[in-house]
């Protein structure tokens, strides 16, 4: 294979002859051509217009200017066009219906961080540049879960917002309260997130925003993203909603006999979001095996039920830097979703303390801790290790829950240890605490924990695994140690990857920012790989996407 050399180091452009057409030629003018390696970095990364590869004398040139003369009857050897590519905008990455139905600029979302750790300013601020943002309304109060309503509503009276319903298989009521409140203030768009099962609450949420418009087509009033991990949840997503469930609702007088009609023709979900190795509740799938197996998935169910327009699956989990994200979108993701990466920024309802640790974490610096939520089916979520001992201590008293049947059957010197270096007081006043908590908040698990020991043990450790996120998220003093961090890898990904950039301070770190550059990095990745496709051998030195402020160019 024969090629020709921009220069004899081996850091300049190649190009393989085998590749060359010979049937088009380039016209324009010469001084735009630039041979040098910021010349040449600064019109590959010019998206918005065409990029034309031009040898001169043995030399290779890039230019954005000119135009391809396909008449040109005599062809110059001095000047030759190796290779022209069209502009590639920023937001023909991913599914343009997701950009059509959710009305946003890219293909890109932020997923929930629970209590309110995706928080208003975070929502609001990417809404304005019309990226959609999912509140985390997991763990919150229905006051406190209202008051974001209203604030984001106002901010974005015409969105686009996302508000999370998190699955709460031990509190259904909680679930409903929760649902109630998004009917009643019309949120249109809702995430549903760590279900294991489709529930009555998210059902009746899908089913009563369905009704037939003039033309007697069905409308999608309440719309559902649904995050899975898992096969058999997302079957049921991408299925309409169960028979036995809507004959309930209408039972109940919830929804209408035309609602449960016409949600038996469509999916429970408009957009799936396949959620692989992740910070918080994962089952550590590598996004490479889950991705194509859903999409396969969703292909095979829509030749079934042959929707007007089939269920869009979105990729989450590891996303943290512009090759991730156009991983993902090769792989065939509709849109992409980031995480952990998006609670160090500066809208995150974290503290500062553990902003400055998600922006020293590495990509081992995450392990998996038992889930205060799901604790007694012993459910793990993973989190930060690094600048914390909140995983050993968690993973200690899950041990001790497998081990005794209640307190009481806690060795003393054991006892002594949780109160001392865990607990901090005596395992009776938490008790205290907690029957206090749950007597507002669910009376119907306290009573079940009068006459089960075992259950009671489970609450009084919840204590702990409840209030240690909290405890990071407003930066307790003094309680440092036993900051409950969500992190997945990507945390350390996104660091190794602004390291040196105006990205690196998390007091730089803003979501608009950090969506804009991954997917500005992920198409100019794209535009890289497909010149080197089409025959240029590029050297290492080309394939850098720095964040930088003077490149933030909004798309």
């Amino acid at each position: 294979m024969h090629n020709l050399v921009l220069k004899s180091d081996s850091q300049q452009l190649k190009f393989s002859e085998n590749f060359k057409n010979q049937n088009q030629f380039w016209q324009g003018p010469l001084d735009s051509i630039s041979f040098d390696e910021d010349g040449i970095k600064a019109k590959i990364m010019n998206l918005n217009k065409p990029c034309y590869i031009i040898r001169i004398s043995e030399k290779i040139g890039v230019t954005n200017e000119g135009y391809i003369d396909n008449y040109h009857l005599k062809r110059t050897e001095e000047l030759e066009l190796l290779i022209a590519i069209p502009p590639l905008a920023v937001h023909q990455l991913g599914n343009p219906d997701f950009l059509e139905f959710h009305n946003v600029k890219y293909a890109y979302a932020t997923g929930a961080m629970a209590q309110g750790i995706a928080s208003e300013e975070l929502v609001i601020s990417l809404g304005k540049e019309r990226i959609l943002s999912s509140f985390g309304a997991g763990g919150l109060t229905p006051s406190r879960i209202e008051t974001a309503i209203n604030r984001i509503q106002q901010a974005l009276p015409h969105g686009p917002y996302v508000f999370n319903l998190l699955h709460s298989p031990g509190e259904p009521a909680a679930e409903r309260t929760v649902i109630d409140l998004y009917l009643k203030h019309q949120v249109k768009t809702i995430e549903a997130s760590a279900f294991l099962d489709l529930t009555d609450n998210i059902v009746y949420y899908r089913a009563a925003g369905l009704s037939l418009n003039s033309a007697s087509k069905i409308e999608i009033k309440n719309k559902v993203i649904a995050k899975i991990s898992r096969k058999e949840v997302a079957t049921k997503f991408f299925q309409p909603a169960p028979t036995k469930i809507l004959k309930q609702l209408v039972a109940q007088g919830l929804i209408s006999e035309l609602q449960a009609t016409l949600a038996e023709q469509v999916p429970m979900a408009d957009d799936l979001t396949v959620e692989a190795d992740s910070g918080g509740h994962t089952d550590n799938r590598p996004l490479v095996c889950l991705l194509p197996s859903i999409l396969e998935l969703r292909n095979e169910i829509q030749r079934k039920y042959c929707y007007e327009k089939p269920v869009r699956v979105g990729a989450a989990g590891g996303i943290a830097t512009p090759q991730s994200a156009l991983a993902a979108f090769i792989m065939g993701a509709d849109y992409i979703v980031t995480g952990s990466i998006n609670q160090s920024c500066i809208e995150a309802g974290t503290s500062q303390h553990t902003k400055q640790l998600l922006a020293q974490a590495n990509i081992t610096d995450v392990m998996m801790a038992p889930a205060a939520d799901m604790f007694e089916m012993g459910v793990k979520l993973q989190v930060l290790k690094r600048g914390t001992f909140f995983p050993l201590r968690a993973q200690k008293l899950w041990d001790l829950y497998k081990t005794y049947d209640s307190i009481e059957d806690i060795p003393p010197v054991e006892k002594e240890k949780l109160e001392k270096q865990i607990f901090r007081k005596k395992l009776e006043t938490v008790w205290e605490e907690t029957m206090t908590y749950l007597s507002q908040r669910n009376p119907h698990q306290l009573k079940k924990a009068a006459n089960n020991p075992k259950l009671k043990m489970a609450l009084i450790f919840r204590w702990y695994l409840g209030l240690s996120s909290r405890w990071s998220n407003s930066g307790e003093k003094g309680r440092e140690v036993d900051y409950q961090i969500w992190c997945g890898p990507a945390m350390g990904s996104f660091n190794d990857w602004v390291r040196g950039s105006y990205l690196a301070e998390p007091k730089n770190r803003k979501v608009v920012d950090v969506a804009h550059h991954i997917m500005r990095g992920a198409a100019f990745f794209l535009r890289m790989q497909n010149l080197k496709i089409q025959g240029l051998q590029i050297p290492s030195n080309y394939y850098q996407y720095i964040p930088t402020i003077s490149n933030y160019k909004v798309s």
